[in-house]
């Protein structure tokens, strides 16, 4: 399975919007239900910096083919004061998901 997480920081007066699109590609992942794949979507401490987590088993294509994820990041780098940071993930152990 590969693992990756994103994290990146939007303008102060972007956020809703980022918020907004983000909604946007989970309502598109609830109405396409794409097998193999894991996604969660985080506002770290309250403020304007953001962190997704990705887990898929075969098809990476699940979630960036969705057109909201294309919509979603079509302009992230003109929405962020910090642009989005991927690293590969290498889990050790985990509990209470699957």
């Amino acid at each position: 399975m590969i693992q990756r997480m994103v994290r990146y920081t939007v303008k102060p007066d972007r956020v809703a919007d980022n918020e907004h699109f983000i909604r946007d590609v989970f309502d598109a992942l609830h109405r396409a239900a794409p097998p193999g794949l894991r996604y969660a979507s985080f506002r770290i401490d309250s403020g304007a910096s953001f962190m997704h987590l990705v887990a898929y088993e075969n098809d990476s294509h699940a979630l960036t083919a969705l057109p909201a994820f294309q919509a979603f990041v079509a302009q992230i780098r003109e929405r962020c004061i910090e642009p989005p940071v991927t690293v590969d993930l290498q889990e050790v152990g985990s509990y209470g998901h699957g």
